[in-house]
């Protein structure tokens, strides 16, 4: 008996893991040419009249907070375009160092990687628009980016007065492909793209971890890549 219960569950670890894989996928269009995209402040009016996704995903139980967060995506082949849009309980933003721990503040993220997933770009920036990027393979094996060009993309941060109880902030940012200077192609035309969007806050009163894409792992670590989902770019 102790045989076949085990065979079984082999089986079906093996199952869930292919459901695990089956990634999530996201098309991203191409934001009109009629826009002044050297403008981040009329990029970021323009990204709300696209459609929101939604980060859905709480996946460590000891950790159930889940602020409201969507945000939407768009390019011109040089440039990706990303806004965010929050609605959470706290709001911290002590962090004012480029390449700092950002992370423990009120904090959103976004992974990317090029080459399916064997490398990855971690672009992390808190509310008040200070950044971290880094590159590598793991969360234990990365390069920091060189602080000049973090601070120099192009952000617009917008925090409004507490409502009821609720901070909510906004946070748009263009990262051009210049930014990813460990990756030869200039263009993202006919590239494939692995990501995943994040919002945390270790130092907050209540910590939280959200995802765009599940994680499937004991405790919160975003450095999965085999659990991001694929941009399609349109």
């Amino acid at each position: 008996m102790a045989v076949v219960c085990t065979t079984a569950l082999i089986y079906f670890l093996r199952i869930s893991l292919i459901i695990i894989r089956i990634m999530k996928e996201l098309k991203v269009k191409y934001l009109s040419d009629s826009i002044d995209k050297n403008s981040i402040e009329k990029v970021s009016d323009f990204l709300d009249t696209f459609d929101r996704q939604k980060l859905d995903y709480v996946p460590w139980p000891k950790f159930p907070g889940k602020p409201k967060v969507d945000f939407a995506i768009a390019h011109d082949l040089t440039t990706i375009f990303l806004k965010y849009y929050v609605e959470e309980k706290y709001l911290r933003a002590e962090n004012n160092i480029v390449n700092g721990p950002v992370h423990e503040d009120s904090c959103v993220e976004f992974f990317v990687s090029f080459d399916e997933g064997d490398n990855y770009y971690n672009i992390e920036f808190n509310c008040i628009g200070i950044g971290f990027i880094a590159y590598g393979n793991s969360k234990a094996n990365r390069v920091l980016l060189d602080t000049d060009l973090v601070s120099n993309l192009k952000t617009k941060s917008i925090i409004a007065p507490e409502n009821d109880n609720v901070a909510s902030w906004q946070l748009t940012l263009a990262i051009p492909m210049s930014t990813f200077i460990y990756t030869p192609a200039k263009e993202l035309k006919d590239m494939s793209c692995r990501v995943n969007f994040y919002k945390c806050g270790d130092m907050l009163p209540e910590p939280h971890f959200i995802s765009w894409s599940n994680i499937i792992a004991g405790t919160p670590n975003f450095h999965l890549p085999e659990f991001f989902g694929r941009l399609v770019i349109e």
